[in-house]
């Protein structure tokens, strides 16, 4: 079993930054794909950035690129999300996710999920 606890979110104003984390409990990050997905009021759960299994490679979906970045501390099993120029856009509910997968992470491949986070950036 995976636990996920997610913190960092809160109320920013457009252009500020904010950074999330993702604690995990076990083994985690030897065994599964780590990412970050996000739900906006009324829209489905989307992917926004990841590691891949082997934590080798990083995936972001466009709208972040080059404004958000994944890290990660394998000593700490924590796995941050760096947000950078934030938009009224990006305001979500941020969900942390692990999945033994490698092929690159998707909300379908999500084994275990945290409770999320919530990030309002306001105009």
């Amino acid at each position: 079993q995976v636990q996920l606890v997610e913190s960092g979110g809160g109320v920013v104003q457009a252009g500020g930054s904010l950074r999330l984390s993702c604690a995990a409990s076990g083994r985690t990050f030897s065994s599964y794909a780590m990412g970050w997905f996000r739900q906006a009021p009324g829209k489905e759960r989307e992917f926004v950035a990841a590691f891949s299994r082997s934590g080798a490679t990083t995936y972001y979906t466009n709208s972040v690129k080059g404004r958000f970045t994944i890290s990660r501390d394998n000593g700490e099993n924590t796995v941050y999300l760096q947000m950078n120029s934030l938009k009224p856009e990006d305001t979500a509910v941020y969900y942390c996710g692990a999945a033994q997968t490698y092929q690159p992470m998707a909300v379908r491949l999500v084994d275990y999920w945290g409770k999320g986070t919530l990030v309002t950036v306001s105009s």
